[in-house]
């Protein structure tokens, strides 16, 4: 029992701490294309102090207004896609293209083109009527 303790107590000692386990986690992420860029912004910070003024035995209160520039240091982080996400990308990139192709800009508008349904309407009613037709005048000329 006291060998297992003692096998608990150096496994224990030895194992990652979250520290090591997040170092490891971060320097895989870079070897993978993560890029960290650091940024910075300067912010320009407004307030409006007031303080009391005496004038002709009256309080009054004047308005201060004072301006500070901020200079904020944050991180970008780019995060590569993985080959699925890639994948989705590009098939909706293709089919924006095919959606702009069918489409034509008149004056900044977006005008769809328009189907001719009267020609799928006749091809129809044809492709139907024509063998019977053929048939009827084929029959009384013969």
């Amino acid at each position: 029992m006291k060998n297992l303790y003692l096998i608990l107590a150096v496994l224990t000692l030895l194992s990652c701490s979250s520290e090591r386990k997040a170092q490891r986690h971060y320097s895989k992420a870079l070897k993978h294309g993560l890029k960290v860029i650091q940024d910075t912004d300067t912010i320009r910070i407004t307030t409006l102090d007031s303080f009391p003024v005496i004038r002709f035995d009256s309080i009054v209160w004047e308005k201060f207004i004072t301006t500070k520039d901020t200079v904020i240091n944050f991180r970008n982080v780019y995060i590569p896609k993985t080959r699925f996400q890639t994948r989705i990308a590009y098939k909706e990139r293709v089919k924006i293209q095919r959606i702009k192709g069918k489409t034509i800009t008149k004056n900044h508008e977006v005008v769809k083109y328009r189907f001719n349904w009267w020609l799928l309407l006749l091809s129809f009613f044809l492709g139907i009527f024509s063998p019977k037709l053929i048939k009827f005048v084929l029959t009384k000329h013969l």
